[in-house]
Parts: structure tokens; C-alpha cells; sequence
């Protein structure tokens, strides 16, 4: 099967019921999206398909067939890098695995809301747990990106 991934085309040969999550970690080695807890409760996972965020855990490779995956090792653009170079700056992760979760749903947020209010960034990650509990160090970053992004 195949499908955009990253911005370029990829061949998949996989058991169309297997996960996105282990096709992307275990056969492509691309180990930036995370293993949290397999039932999309926690976002470590979390990757844009055709720009919108999704549980890589609970996405089947064949739900992606033809659509555009972006992982945190394909994300660019403007919103991207300033949410890279904020998250950097406010030095927003502790231990770091929820991470690329956390970006990927920031830049889902500011890339369709350049001014988010904190119930804006509450909602857009609540499905994003940080278990260091870096949340005010999140939403700070968030609402520093909407500002530099010329909110």
C-alpha cells in the first residue's frame, strides 16, 4: 500500500490491520512518535494525518492508504519551527517522552489558531499527558509561539 509519509511517497508491505504506530517505529524506524499506552488515551503517539492530529497507536496502516502522514521527524514549515524553537527556549520537557506528542498537537493548534486562549490550548491538549506534569511550561510555550507567530 502506499502512502505520503514525511512529504514523500512510501511503499508499505504490512498486514493492513497493523498498527501506524509499529509500522512507523518497528519497520521504518522512525522512533520520534511514542509507545505510551496503546488505547489513544495519552498522545504520546500522536502524528498528523492529512493535517489533522491522530493516534498513530490506534490508526491502522490501512486507514492511511493514500493520505499524508507527517510524523515529528517530517514536521516544517513556519509553525513548526517556532514551536520547536519555543518548546527549546522555555526549556518545556523534562524527561521528554511525551514530547513529540505534545509538539505535534501544539502545531495542529497554532497552525488553525494563531491566538489561542488558555481553554483553547486546554482543549486542543487534553489529550496529551505529560506524567513530570510540565503542563504551565506547555501552555507558556504555546501562547509564546501564538506571539511570535504574529498573533
Amino acid at each position: 500500500m502506499r502512502i505520503m509519509l514525511n512529504g514523500r511517497a512510501s511503499e508499505i508491505d504490512a498486514d493492513t490491520d497493523k498498527p501506524l504506530l509499529w509500522i512507523l517505529r518497528d519497520d521504518l524506524r522512525l522512533v520520534g512518535t511514542k509507545y505510551g499506552c496503546g488505547q489513544a488515551l495519552c498522545g504520546a503517539c500522536t502524528i498528523h494525518i492529512d493535517g489533522q492530529p491522530a493516534r498513530a497507536c490506534q490508526t491502522r496502516i490501512a486507514d492511511v492508504a493514500g493520505r499524508n502522514v507527517v510524523t515529528i521527524e517530517g514536521v516544517s514549515g513556519r509553525v513548526a519551527e517556532v514551536v520547536q524553537a519555543t518548546w527549546a527556549k522555555l526549556d518545556v520537557p523534562q524527561c521528554g517522552y511525551c514530547q513529540s506528542g505534545q509538539v505535534m498537537a501544539a502545531i495542529s493548534l497554532l497552525s488553525s489558531n494563531r491566538k489561542p486562549t488558555d481553554q483553547d490550548v486546554d482543549d486542543a491538549m487534553s489529550g496529551n499527558i505529560c506524567r513530570c506534569n510540565t503542563y504551565q511550561r506547555i501552555r507558556a510555550a504555546i501562547h509564546e509561539a501564538a506571539k511570535l507567530l504574529g498573533a
